[in-house]
């Protein structure tokens, strides 16, 4: 599969070939959920906190006593039944919503993104990208190359790129990240992804899909039949 290849001034230079070991995997909207929400899960920070009856400030005395008054039992005030009193059950700043997942699962969830965007033609690459600061040279890169400015676009380097991280992180909808941080959530969510070029090879070392032992062997020879 072929992307088209820009210049840092938005010139069309020609084609390169996506590695087929990154982009050629099946999709699996079923993996690319699981970790989506794995994503968003360990990002989670639990807010919401009810106190229960331990830790509601009253007294602990029995109301009144237990039998003869023809009503019903009552304990303390800080009984959850009571107005006032404790939460049953209820949230906790204490919740841990992590969740985990295998590496090659994760990897291959990232593979099928990949290819999902290749398919839909949102993945281009850059030659290269300045070192200078600019934010506006920037926005007038974007808006030269077949992108839809102002939507969400995903810049993937190799390294840590100080000319794109700095010149991106004040343009509207556009996350630049290095090839070591490639997710599945950024790349889902982003309506282009821009590789600069040497961000292909890096990422495909990380995350390309490896072949299995039954892949490198050679098939053997079906035995002679003996007359």
């Amino acid at each position: 599969m072929n992307i088209p290849l820009y210049s840092s001034a938005g010139q069309k230079k020609g084609t390169i070939d996506l590695p087929a070991t990154l982009f050629a995997e099946a999709p699996n909207r079923a993996l690319i959920h699981q970790a989506v929400v794995l994503q968003q899960s360990n990002r989670r920070v639990a807010v919401a906190h009810a106190k229960t009856r331990g830790e509601i400030v009253g007294s602990t005395k029995k109301l009144y006593q237990q039998k003869g008054t023809g009503r019903a039992r009552r304990g303390p005030i800080r009984s959850p039944i009571l107005r006032g009193g404790g939460k049953t059950f209820g949230p906790r700043n204490n919740r841990n919503f992590r969740k985990d997942m295998p590496r090659a699962m994760r990897h291959a969830a990232l593979r099928s993104c990949l290819g999902l965007q290749a398919k839909r033609e949102a993945v281009l690459a850059l030659d290269q990208y300045p070192d200078t600061v600019k934010t506006k040279d920037f926005a007038a890169l974007l808006k030269k190359l077949p992108v839809d400015f102002g939507r969400h676009i995903l810049v993937v380097t190799a390294d840590a790129h100080r000319g794109v991280m700095l010149s991106s992180r004040n343009v509207p909808g556009v996350k630049a990240v290095t090839a070591a941080y490639l997710n599945p959530e950024d790349v889902v969510r982003s309506r282009h992804v821009i590789f600069l070029q040497d961000a292909l090879k890096k990422a495909e070392e990380m995350f390309g899909k490896k072949a299995t032992i039954k892949e490198k062997a050679p098939k053997k020879a079906a035995p002679k039949k003996s007359l």
